[in-house]
């Protein structure tokens, strides 16, 4: 078996490397050392947990402790797609360079330009930055990219997955083309294959395992869940993963736990601090100093539970996570393999749980087609009939308000109001046997009963005042009485110009209305 001693590091970094408490390569690192050290072009396809960071950083300390770095120009170049991995990168160098006197700087988001700009003009032989950073640097003319020796591009398929292609693109044609390029991915994308073909010469390619592929010491399983109802999809999802989390008892020492979108990784972390788990969340939104100290207490197990998004799936080398957990099914098939390698990491055990739910049946069957092989199905712990139901009054149907209702809310005060106002006020003299004669219209009334002759006129016109007020008051409250009727349509207006007969006056017709006007 080989061993680092036979690699040809250089002998203050094979300290380094028995101090740290290596000393067997992984099969990725025995590959790509030896040809990186000939100054050969490296293209390394590995799953991630495989000890890829340390397959370019023991060749750069050892090709870079020669030489003096100048200012603002950095000698080598490390590109990674988030902050955490870069972070990471830099503690790796800080491990295996301590013998050797190199300087580094990080560039990174959520830091401030003035630090990290003193840091470049002193002069740098490491430059490990994210690629949005590092053309911030460059526009501002704090940076070149002409004295670049070795470059290397480590996660190129997350970086595909982020959008940083263009970026990636634009770095390389700002580098000099005799330069040494160290190219690293887990996956090998068409958009990777164009990319490698382009911009590195005759590399070696070294695959060590089958492409998305997860370490065999990872136990996988699934979860079939369907929620009672929709809205308490969310929380019955929750009551699943904390008893899964249960079930597995002390075996579970710490874990991770995967959500798709930030907002779900906020509600998943407060849920569980709510039932008592020791739980924190990190995801892109956060302050980069909040999400540095949450990864400190993580690593140092002072945090139990790390509820992340995607930007801690790839690079983070915590070697004791016992578990991981997917609250979510990942979009790509391909962020399952690095999810999951979260665990299981250098030759040790690990498990990883999925929840699958009905509708992300389909990005679960396309990572068992990546994977080549089906993952075991467990049983639920929890029923979703057993779930917390809510107050059973709220799952009772409230009445609709139809339009009858409301109709009758809108005229029933008005009915009992107007008629009983309208009888209490009416006159005493109202209620007599000619209002009552006025409410209900005879049909035998002529108009010809027109009293002719002063007197008569004078008598008769109170009971003619009384009746038609109570004649009026009486159809206000039969109009009250009576519900609206639905609007009828009118019927065509007939002037009687093509009816010889009069209309209003029945059979009988004034003999005066006869009369010619000279008779008249």
């Amino acid at each position: 078996m080989t061993k680092f001693s036979e690699l040809n590091l250089n002998p203050k970094v094979l300290k380094a490397v028995e101090e740290a408490g290596y000393e067997t390569p992984t099969p990725i690192q025995e590959g790509a050392i030896p040809a990186a050290l000939e100054g050969r072009d490296v293209l390394g396809i590995a799953q991630t947990g495989t000890g890829k960071t340390a397959s370019f950083t023991l060749p750069m300390i050892t090709m870079l402790a020669r030489g003096r770095a100048r200012a603002r120009m950095p000698r080598s170049l490390v590109l990674c797609p988030t902050r955490e991995l870069a972070a990471q990168v830099a503690e790796n160098f800080e491990v295996y360079a301590k013998n050797v006197k190199l300087t580094k700087a990080l560039l990174i988001g959520g830091v401030s330009f003035k630090e990290q700009d003193m840091l470049i003009d002193k002069g740098v032989d490491v430059l490990i930055a994210t690629p949005g950073r590092l053309l911030d640097h460059f526009e501002r003319g704090k940076l070149l990219l002409t004295g670049v020796q070795i470059m290397v591009v480590d996660e190129a398929d997350r970086m595909l997955d982020m959008g940083f292609i263009p970026d990636i693109e634009r770095i390389f044609s700002l580098t000099p083309f005799t330069r040494q390029t160290l190219f690293f991915s887990a996956t090998m994308a068409p958009e990777i294959e164009r990319i490698t073909n382009t911009f590195l010469s005759a590399p070696a390619r070294i695959e060590v395992a089958r492409q998305a592929s997860a370490s065999e010491t990872i136990e996988q399983a699934v979860v079939k869940f369907k929620a009672s109802r929709r809205e308490r999809e969310g929380s019955e999802k929750r009551a699943v993963l904390r008893a899964l989390i249960e079930s597995e008892g002390e075996k579970c020492t710490n874990a991770i736990i995967f959500c798709n979108r930030k907002t779900d990784v906020d509600i998943c972390a407060t849920s569980l601090k709510k039932y008592g788990y020791d739980a924190a969340p990190i995801h892109g939104d956060l302050e980069q100093s909040q999400r540095t100290r949450t990864l400190d207490g993580f690593r140092e197990g002072k945090i139990r539970f790390l509820v992340a998004s995607d930007v801690a799936a790839r690079g983070l080398d915590v070697p004791s996570v016992s578990h991981v957990f997917n609250f979510d099914v990942p979009s790509h098939a391909e962020d399952y393999v690095h999810r999951i390698g979260r665990t299981g990491r250098a030759g040790r055990e690990g498990k990883a749980m999925m929840i699958c739910i009905p509708r992300d049946e389909k990005n679960f069957e396309a990572i068992q087609k990546l994977l080549q092989k089906d993952i075991p199905q467990i049983e639920s712990p929890v029923l979703a009939d057993t779930a917390p139901e809510q107050d059973p009054r709220r799952d009772e149907k409230k009445p609709t308000r139809s339009r009858s209702r409301r109709y009758e809310r809108r005229t029933a005060p008005h009915t009992d109001g107007d008629v009983t106002t309208k009888a209490d006020t009416a006159p005493a003299n109202t209620a007599t046997p000619d209002a009552s004669s006025a409410t209900q219209p005879d049909a035998t009334a002529q108009p010809d009963t027109v009293v002719h002759g002063p007197a008569n006129e004078n008598t008769a016109r109170p009971n003619t005042r009384a009746s038609d007020t109570t004649a009026r008051d009486t159809r206000d409250t039969s109009k009250a009485r009576e519900p609206r009727r639905p609007q009828r349509e009118r019927a065509p207006r007939n002037d009687g110009r093509n009816d010889p007969k009069v209309v209003g006056l029945g059979e009988h017709m004034p003999s005066f209305i006869a009369l010619s006007f000279k008779e008249r």
